[in-house]
């Protein structure tokens, strides 16, 4: 892609050049992504939300959620594996909480009109 230089081309406070320098890199934005995919699912933000009081058994979150137990797994995997979510195994009984106990007030900020 080029761009034509003339008398005409919009008046910038700083070069492409010096924006670019500000980005974060590939991997950090490829991560990030990964993370904000593994919430924008409406079941997996109700799950995000069900832990914002602290750590619930998996048991505790298929009750309060009209899911089968399969459907729930794989939600808590997902965040899971991007970070969003610990889990700590007691008996048969995996207990989840969120990893960051900031992402509720991200989350609420970002959907905030």
């Amino acid at each position: 892609m080029t761009t034509e230089n003339n008398d005409e081309s919009c008046e910038v406070c700083c070069s492409v050049e010096d924006l670019i320098k500000t980005l974060p890199l590939d991997e950090t934005l490829e991560d990030n992504a990964a993370v904000l995919k593994s919430l924008a699912d409406p079941t997996r933000l109700k799950i995000i939300y069900l832990l914002k009081n602290g750590e619930l058994c998996v048991c505790q979150i298929l009750e309060a959620i009209d899911k089968t137990q399969s459907t729930i797994s794989h939600h808590l995997n997902i965040m899971k594996k991007e970070g969003v979510l610990s889990a700590r195994k007691e008996g048969k009984w995996i207990y989840y909480k969120l990893a960051n106990e900031n992402i509720i007030d991200s989350l609420e900020e970002i959907f905030e009109n």
